[in-house]
């Protein structure tokens, strides 16, 4: 039998319940106000009190409304046709809403339950399997989508018969199992899974051991994010957060990508549908919406609701990690995320930590971001969740508790800079403060020599060298002015304007540029560190600027030139007469 219960107190979206059984945190619930259902998940139980946060907003519920616990966690639907769809946080498809708002109470069906798929069984009668084991496929667009045995399940089963290749919908039962205890249990093509729960259904999960190629030069070259690792993007609003997570999810070299906007502005969200159906998969020539899924929560939307779009986002890549596939999660932003916890925590009037956030904030942040990663599956074979999250600290301050707390988690760190992006140097990644801990991993530093370029960590060092001696250069420069310093800092200032022209700046709307492969990037980084190994004697310092402005202009057109053609060696052969 149900617990139930009855609204004591209402503060905003929270709300108090006195319950007439046992409840659990994280327990959903549904309050009847109204004719309405609104759903709300418990946060807090004191004796047989409970505070509940509810999804929706409150607007006219009241003292002595009915409660009806459900006695199961936040869960979501998961099976084929996730992919191409957008959704809240709350898995409703937002294409099949009946008005331009969802109403309150009003939960849509997250999968298309009328559509047939074409099923192949993996599996036969006999087989011993356990969760997320495989059982059969169907094409999702063109990944094969893997139906297994629900991450629920625990122990062994024996298959007692699958269905034949056919066409069938989600809810057919596709195969039966039998327990260890001889029960039968069906099994569709559909599962669910509580979001606050990490998917386990993998044999273990190992330290990242190759990076995920972005086709961005500042991130891949400069700090590469490993395939399943985790990297976040601070910086001040207008810094270009938003196109740069654009470039990485249309270039990211990954099977399925999930956008969360968290709490985003209308507009930003508004953006992402327009854009995303139009864009097209540089690396299938597809449509990249094909292999892509939204979650969004915008700014308007309750803080529960904002809260839950990113769980509901990482379980949807657990779920095609286990697959086999490599999935890349963009968050966007999780300093809305950590504003909503921040909300419910006052509410509460829990105790405060640095500016009013949740004082476990920081555990939070690294719960979340642990769930990514690399895994080995039951039969060998790997999938990745990759998470990049922005983060949008006010006034561009990275000391604030959501930026030190991230950083403590994610093992990337691309900051943006106000004044990168005032000059219009984008992506305005600043090269010093800017970090990736995996380029200290052994198995990324051979995987580096041996798909790139042997002692590539050390050429990429030695061009970060260049960088700060470049910088330490222009601030003399700046105090003393042009003729208050010897030649010397006037050459490593444009060697170090040299690498920031031509390998830290990259134009993500330019056709050839915008995505930049490994080889390529490899080529122009030996080639600007054999231009700023040189030594270089110049009568004045206008001599030395014309100098490098013109082998900047050169590189430069280089960048925008198809790789390999005749065009790009003709720039390259100017580039050697010139440094000859």
């Amino acid at each position: 039998m149900k617990t139930k219960g009855i609204v004591t107190g209402i503060v905003s979206n929270l709300v108090t319940v006195q319950v007439d059984g046992p409840v659990a945190e994280n327990e959903i619930c549904y309050i009847l106000s109204g004719g309405t259902k609104l759903m709300a998940e418990v946060i807090k139980v004191n004796g047989n009190a409970a505070s509940v946060q509810v999804f929706e907003s409150t607007r006219g519920l009241k003292g002595g409304d009915t409660v009806e616990f459900e006695g199961k966690m936040l869960e979501i639907t998961l099976g084929p046709g996730l992919l191409s769809s957008v959704y809240d946080g709350l898995q409703n498809n937002l294409a099949t809403m009946t008005e331009v708002f969802l109403q309150r109470g009003e939960y849509t069906e997250p999968l298309d339950r009328e559509k047939t798929w074409d099923f192949q069984p993996l599996a036969k009668p006999g087989d011993k399997v356990e969760a997320a084991d495989w059982l059969g496929d169907v094409k999702e667009g063109w990944l094969p989508h893997k139906i297994m045995v629900p991450f629920s399940f625990r122990g062994a089963y024996t298959v007692k018969s699958v269905k034949e290749a056919g066409a069938y919908n989600v809810d057919t039962v596709i195969a039966t199992l039998v327990s260890e205890a001889g029960e039968e249990v069906p099994v569709t093509m559909t599962q669910k899974w509580p979001v606050k729960l990490a998917v386990k259904g993998y044999k273990e999960k190992p330290r990242p051991n190759r990076i995920m190629e972005t086709g961005v030069r500042v991130i891949d070259t400069m700090n590469p994010i490993a395939e399943g690792g985790t990297g976040f993007i601070p910086g001040p609003f207008g810094c270009g957060k938003t196109v740069l997570q654009h470039a990485i999810a249309k270039q990211g070299d990954a099977d399925v990508i999930v956008m969360a906007a968290c709490g985003e502005r209308a507009n930003e969200v508004v953006e992402i549908f327009t854009e995303f159906p139009q864009l097209i998969d540089p690396h299938t020539g597809r449509h990249l919406m094909e292999r892509t899924t939204i979650i969004c929560n915008t700014s308007n939307m309750p803080v529960a609701a904002r809260e839950a779009s990113v769980y509901t986002a990482m379980t949807i890549c657990e779920y095609y990690r286990a697959m086999g596939l490599k999935c890349l999660l963009l968050a966007d932003s999780t300093s809305r995320w950590a504003q909503a916890l921040r909300e419910m925590s006052n509410r509460m009037e829990e105790l405060p930590g640095a500016d009013a956030f949740p004082v476990d904030l920081s555990a939070i942040i690294s719960n979340f971001y642990a769930r990514a990663g690399m895994v080995v599956l039951n039969n060998g074979q790997t999938g990745a969740v990759t998470f990049i999250g922005t983060v949008s600290p006010a006034g561009g301050n990275l000391k604030e508790p959501v930026t030190e707390s991230t950083k403590k988690a994610a093992r990337c760190f691309y900051a943006l800079e106000q004044n990168r992006a005032d000059q219009k140097r984008y992506p305005a990644v600043g090269p010093l403060d800017s970090y990736s801990k995996y380029l200290d991993y052994p198995e990324i530093v051979a995987y580096l020599d041996q798909t790139v370029e042997h002692g590539w960590v050390e050429k990429v060092l030695h061009a970060k060298n260049v960088i700060r001696r470049g910088k330490e250069a222009a601030e003399q420069i700046n105090i003393l002015g042009d003729d208050g310093v010897p030649m010397s800092y006037h050459v490593n200032f444009w060697k170090s304007e040299l690498v920031d022209f031509v390998i830290l700046q990259q134009d993500a709307f330019d056709a050839i540029d915008a995505l930049c492969p490994l080889e390529r990037q490899r080529f122009m980084l030996d080639l600007v560190l054999e231009i700023c190994d040189k030594d270089y004697e110049f009568e004045d310092f206008e001599k030395c600027r014309d100098f490098f402005k013109n082998l900047i202009n050169e590189l430069r057109q280089m960048n925008y030139s198809a790789w390999q053609s005749e065009q790009f060696e003709a720039y390259n052969n100017t580039i050697k007469q010139l440094i000859a």
